[in-house]
């Protein structure tokens, strides 16, 4: 083997400066944490973005599912363009962009006083969370002796799970707040509860994001006292900074064999002209396999889950505030479960633990979707009936309990959960009420909740007939549709419990399974030569695969119920499971080399 990367690893003394390695640990545990802030913060803000916005701004349910989307898609755009920024300006100066990207995104956000400021935050997060997830695991495998790069992935993992509890609980602590709200104002008239609990629970969201704002200061400012990779200095001759940052990792005596050994690296990597193409016959179907494998596992729905888990909760029959505390158990889990994992995935393998958290997590998606099934068949189609109440362009009803009754329901002294999805002309929407909320004594129903402007990109392909998007100006004549309408009982609570613990389960073989071996085996199937681009590509993949879930969440429950989604999610993991079971090889104890050799 002529490959320098090939020597034997720089070994450890008790002399190595422990401390600045711990302290790099933290801060690449903070990045973890942020990253697992992108993606659980949304879940316990939304229910209340949604009680006030809608009403305020007018948002619809499809830019909702946009602004959950968004971190995603910013990610996505990111992780093109995460290695690239990290050559230019460095890894340090990568992470520290990040940082500043997600501090940023804060007070837009919270400050936000219509949709494109709070999509914008967004969309900053997402940027920041693709960064964070390509350039940090870059860092620490190029500072990190090979004996504490586990370690240092390890710590990055936990704190995404952490960061995930961390979003949850903060989501729980406001749920209270806002139930205890709701109890205060119960004497008052409607229209002085109604607008003391849209103040509450616009605070409520708004203080959700506010609540972010620290561990980004933290992780920030904590980059400002790392040191570049020493790796990367090397690669642009400033050997002397190389040096000094290696005295900070790595034990004195050491210092100048590991320079050396990355000099040696360098000038190989310079003269290696010979560049293998990233579809070759032998490269093609491990990178394949391993894009297979990172779509299956966003397409199992765990973003998604944990990012609506509330309102999952909540449809299911469960109030807010134990909506949240699920949320808070099942992020918990999703921590504890993942310390499991670790403990594992080097003792079981890779194979074993990913077909037995893709078939954990498909008997978990069936019973869950089972369960909304049956809560969803007891429901009445009141389409005709709400179609003829539409006055106009718009629709206006006072659910009060002689409407309840109009509408079909006999007992009216039970909780109803009436869903309506409506349309003008391309543009559709949906909405959901529960007679039990509070302030949701009025269905109404506006062109403007539906109808979006119209945009640079909509027009630009009009005008080439290609267009696959709604024309606003049809629509702005259009009549109100009614296109499906359900009235049925909420489910009760021993229903929503029984979802939990579907989700719970969900969440405990995701973790035991994909959550960590999906990256393992995502970097030891791809090839050498290959290993960066094939990479950049298959988390594309898995990006891409995520965002769109999300985004067609919300639009989906809403036209053919929670049942059908659960449905699709573990359809797509038996196609995990049976990969994993026939064509994935283990790697557990095999050199890059002999799995490199199995696919030739």
């Amino acid at each position: 083997m002529n490959d320098v990367s090939a020597a034997t690893p720089v070994q450890i003394h008790t002399a190595a400066p422990l401390w600045r390695v711990r302290y790099l640990l933290f801060i690449a545990g903070m990045g973890g944490l942020l990253y697992g802030i992108d993606i659980g913060i949304i879940a316990g803000a939304l229910p209340y973005l949604e009680a006030t916005a809608t009403a305020s701004w007018h948002l619809t349910s499809q830019q909702l599912g946009f602004v959950v989307a968004a971190v995603l898609l910013g990610s996505v755009l990111s992780s093109l363009f995460a290695g690239v920024v990290a050559d230019l300006i460095g890894r340090r100066g990568a992470m520290l962009l990040a940082g500043v990207l997600f501090t940023a995104s804060i007070p837009i956000m919270a400050l936000a006083a219509g949709y494109l400021p709070l999509l914008l935050g967004r969309l900053l997060q997402g940027v920041s969370g693709g960064l964070i997830g390509v350039v940090v695991p870059l860092y620490l495998a190029e500072v990190l002796s090979p004996e504490r790069r586990g370690r240092g992935a390890a710590m990055f993992q936990l704190l995404l799970t952490v960061g995930l509890l961390l979003a949850a609980l903060i989501g729980l602590y406001h749920a209270h707040a806002v139930d205890a709200a709701s109890a205060a104002v119960q004497h008052l008239s409607g229209e002085e509860q109604g607008r003391l609990l849209f103040d509450v629970k616009d605070h409520a969201w708004r203080t959700i994001f506010w609540s972010c704002l620290l561990p980004g200061l933290v992780f920030t400012g904590g980059v400002l006292a790392l040191s570049e990779s020493p790796r990367w200095l090397v690669r642009r001759g400033r050997i002397a900074q190389a040096r000094t940052t290696l005295q900070r990792t790595v034990a004195a005596a050491q210092v100048e064999a590991t320079l050396q050994q990355m000099q040696a690296t360098d000038v190989h990597a310079g003269t290696a002209h010979e560049r293998d193409r990233l579809l070759s016959r032998r490269h093609v179907w491990p990178f394949l396999l391993a894009c297979v494998i990172l779509a299956c596992t966003q397409a199992t729905g765990i973003n998604s889950v944990l990012a609506y888990a509330v309102n999952i909760l909540n449809q299911a029959g469960l109030p807010g505030a134990v909506a949240n505390g699920a949320d808070v158990a099942i992020k918990l889990l999703n921590a504890v479960m993942t310390v499991v994992a670790l403990v594992l995935v080097d003792r079981k393998g890779r194979k074993f633990l990913l077909m037995l958290g893709s078939g954990g997590i498909t008997v978990a998606l069936v019973a869950a979707g089972l369960l909304f099934l049956q809560a969803e068949r007891g429901r009445v189609d009141v389409q005709q009936s709400l179609q003829q109440q539409v006055t106009g362009d718009a629709l206006a009803l006072r659910l009060d309990a002689a409407q309840w009754q109009r509408l079909g329901v006999a007992d009216t002294t039970q909780p109803q959960q009436l869903t309506v999805s409506y349309a003008y002309g391309g543009f559709s929407n949906v909405r959901s009420l529960r007679s039990d909320a509070p302030g949701a004594a009025e269905l109404s129903i506006r062109r403007e909740d539906a109808v979006q402007a119209d945009s640079v990109i909509g027009a630009f392909f009009r005008r080439l007939h290609l267009n696959p998007f709604p024309d606003p100006a049809t629509a702005a004549q259009a009549p109100l549709r009614i296109e499906r309408a359900s009235l049925g009982p909420v489910p009760s609570p021993a229903h929503g419990w029984a979802v939990a613990v579907c989700i719970l389960v969900f969440v405990a073989f995701f973790a035991v399974g994909p959550g960590v071996c999906v990256w393992l085996a995502l970097s030891e199937l791809m090839p050498t030569r290959i290993r960066s681009n094939g990479m950049s590509i298959a988390l594309l993949i898995n990006q891409f695969v995520s965002t769109v879930i999300a985004a067609i969440f919300l639009p989906t429950v809403g036209h053919y119920g929670y049942a059908s989604m659960f449905f699709f999610w573990a359809g797509c993991t038996v196609v995990y499971f049976l990969v994993a079971a026939f064509f994935l090889p283990e790697t557990r104890g095999k050199s890059l080399e002999q799995i490199e050799a199995h696919f030739r």
